[in-house]
């Protein structure tokens, strides 16, 4: 038995382990000794859970578009992050103009509903290109191919994008209906992070009953289960792997108005570090999987917002909050290693919903 254990644990399974209980033991140590020097009251944890929630509801309907197309097409599209910058970045130009008529604050809802569709309508768009330009030939082709067509049509769409609206930062107009707080049972939350959190609630509840409850959403399943015995049964593939695209695409359009609520500067290249986050929460929960897309979302924005003041400070890093995007990337690399079918992996391999 133990020759046989000695045969199956390499050198690298001992050096991945042993890099695991030194990250779990930094996390533990630095946590006990935040809690025990009281430095951060409870008000302080309430404010960056509220914040974390915000940021991850932004991270989930990016999210979707990986896990969507990954469900599909079994790829992974690393130009959705500038699907996702496509939207706010044409937007900019429709907020400031409705913000100089003085039409913004006079009717700030149909304001954002119009810049909104806007923004899902452009990412949409250019989802849809990129599938009909970029990947239908690539279907059948060696996995290796598709991701390089992948980065390749990333740089295309952002030196497009720079070359049509320029290479510096345009900012959002203020929008004063949605400044200030509320006080929810006693918690302070901003107006803001009220509203991205609920809005990405609603849209995600809507991206998961369009898959899970109508018939273009069994016709996607089907699709993801078996192409071929799909098309045997009458199921147009093209036109649902354009759907999916398209899908994918109006849903990084809305998260890109999210995000500019919670930060109101838009340029060129803003869709390559939430993307990143937003593939590395589909891959935490599961890619493939929409509920575990929202579960992983959630969990890193969490782990984005507390971790750095939860870990680190104890152990005397000074401004722990710089380190955010670090434990993002942390959390992808173990996730990779540990378990790479993510926290609803499982249940993606065996029934692949």
């Amino acid at each position: 038995m133990l020759r046989t254990w000695r045969q199956r644990i390499t050198f690298t399974d001992i050096m991945v382990w042993a890099i695991g209980l030194a990250i779990a033991v930094v996390v533990v140590v630095g946590t006990i000794k935040t809690l025990q020097s009281g430095k951060y009251e409870t008000g302080v944890w309430l404010d960056l859970t509220i914040k974390g929630l915000a940021v991850g509801g932004v991270y989930a309907l990016i999210a979707m578009g990986y896990t969507l197309v990954y469900g599909i097409l079994r790829m992974i599209n690393f130009a959705h992050s500038e699907v996702f910058m496509s939207g706010p970045f044409t937007a900019v130009f429709l907020a400031n103009a409705l913000a100089q008529s003085g039409f913004l604050n006079k009717q700030p809802l149909l304001s954002m509903l119009l810049i909104t569709l806007l923004s899902m309508t452009v990412s949409a768009v250019v989802a849809m290109l990129l599938e009909r330009i970029a990947y239908r030939r690539l279907r059948y082709a060696p996995r290796l191919v598709p991701l390089i067509t992948a980065i390749g049509a990333s740089f295309f769409l952002q030196y497009v994008f720079r070359g049509l609206y320029g290479s510096g930062f345009k900012g959002y107009p203020t929008l004063t209906s949605l400044q200030g707080s509320w006080n929810i049972l006693g918690i302070v939350v901003y107006k803001i992070q009220a509203v991205v959190i609920i809005s990405a609630i609603l849209m995600m509840v809507i991206l998961y009953g369009i898959v899970q409850w109508t018939k273009i959403g069994r016709a996607m399943r089907a699709v993801s289960e078996d192409k071929e015995a799909a098309e045997l049964m009458g199921i147009n593939v093209d036109r649902i792997i354009v759907f999916t695209f398209v899908l994918g695409g109006a849903s990084a359009g809305a998260a890109g108005i999210l995000y500019i609520l919670l930060f109101p500067i838009v340029w060129f290249f803003m869709g390559f570090i939430p993307s990143i986050k937003a593939f590395t929460a589909a891959v935490l929960g599961g890619i493939g999987n929409v509920a575990g897309a929202f579960v992983g979302a959630m969990l890193l924005g969490l782990l984005e917002s507390i971790g750095p003041n939860l870990f680190l400070d104890g152990l005397g890093v000074v401004n722990p909050s710089q380190l955010k995007d670090a434990i993002a990337f942390i959390v992808l690399v173990l996730i990779l290693i540990f378990r790479p079918s993510g926290i609803l992996g499982e249940r993606v391999t065996q029934t692949k919903a």
